[in-house]
């Protein structure tokens, strides 16, 4: 009896180590196939989704459904956007080896893309610089310089300049919307934004986008960096100053005014009572064209500085070389000036 009990319990034994053996090998396999798989020879650029003619970068969106997953299918929902309409898109991702070589891979709607061929896919270590064009260029790459940009129609416009810098910094899906840029400057109107820029031969070009179209920064320098359009493009609607009744605005004959009947804007301030913020520098950006029309909210600052009271916008400013004067409106109301 004393053998067999103890034959058996050797033999459960066996069984317990080998089941444990077996485990630690399927553990040192997983663990080698998870190294494997972030041991591709191409290193990912960038990706971009979409036609030639219509497409967006999504190198943020594919490093997050990396981490997830090593198969990731190509859809319009997986993007969370359709960037051309009834037309057949490709994924197309921009990569380099070791050897500093370059290759684009094509990913075709609907099919599959294995994350094994590339390094680091599951870490999503990789595609910090984001941006790119079609092509396959670097973000920073593109032949236009932004000098400026306005969002608007003809009769009534704002300029968007600083709001688009920052929007281009953070890599955003670009489209173009109201609430994009915190204001309807022509109610009842389809708007347009309009970017103003020059090519590396001096020549100035105006790009426009309807709203609800999308942008691609891709042919714009140093659009990812933002370090464009800082040099205070004062152009109207049209490219030229406006009309000294209204500047920044639309101005058929083409005159623009004098340099002294410009806005400027010497200080500003937002809030009620003692608590209050200064928003010089934000109305300075906003009236780059020469003129300020723009509703006073929270929204103008990013924040509420006195919660639970109203708000006062105080403004003091010059048109040209005329004395200082200041203008007061209250939250929800709209200032415009001259």
């Amino acid at each position: 009896m004393t053998g067999t009990t103890t034959t058996r319990a050797i033999a459960r034994m066996a069984q317990v180590v080998l089941a444990a053996l077996t485990l630690l090998v399927a553990m040192l396999t997983g663990t080698s196939a998870w190294a494997a798989r972030d041991d591709g020879q191409w290193q990912i650029l960038n990706a971009r989704y979409g036609t030639s003619q219509r497409n967006m970068d999504v190198t943020g969106t594919l490093r997050e459904l990396a981490r997830r997953d090593d198969r990731v299918r190509v859809t319009n929902e997986l993007f969370g956007n359709d960037p051309a309409y009834g037309q057949t898109k490709t994924l197309r991702i921009y990569a380099r080896n070791r050897n500093g070589d370059n290759r684009t891979f094509e990913f075709r709607e609907g099919s599959v893309i294995d994350g094994n061929d590339f390094t680091g896919w599951r870490g999503g270590d990789w595609g910090q610089g984001g941006g790119g064009n079609w092509e396959g260029g670097g973000r920073d790459d593109g032949a236009y310089a932004i000098l400026g940009a306005r969002y608007g129609a003809a009769e009534g416009s704002i300029d968007v300049t600083g709001r688009l810098r920052e929007l281009a910094r953070r890599d955003a899906k670009v489209r173009v919307t109201n609430d994009l840029f915190r204001d309807d400057p022509a109610v009842g109107r389809t708007k347009t934004l309009r970017i103003y820029a020059r090519d590396r031969s001096g020549q100035v070009r105006t790009f426009d986008y309807r709203e609800g179209s999308w942008i691609d920064g891709g042919q714009f320098t140093g659009w990812g960096r933002g370090d464009w359009g800082q040099g205070g493009w004062n152009g109207g609607w049209d490219g030229r100053p406006g009309s000294p009744t209204n500047p920044g605005g639309y101005n058929p004959g083409g005159q623009g005014p004098a340099q002294d009947q410009r806005l400027n804007i010497v200080r500003a301030t937002y809030g009620a009572g003692g608590r209050s913020v200064d928003v010089t520098d934000r109305l300075r950006n906003i009236s780059r064209g020469g003129v300020l029309d723009v509703r006073v909210d929270n929204d103008l600052v990013g924040r509420d500085p006195a919660y639970g009271e109203q708000k006062t916008l105080r403004v003091t400013f010059t048109v040209g070389r005329s004395r200082e004067q200041t203008r007061e409106v209250r939250e929800g109301d709209r200032i415009r000036l001259p």
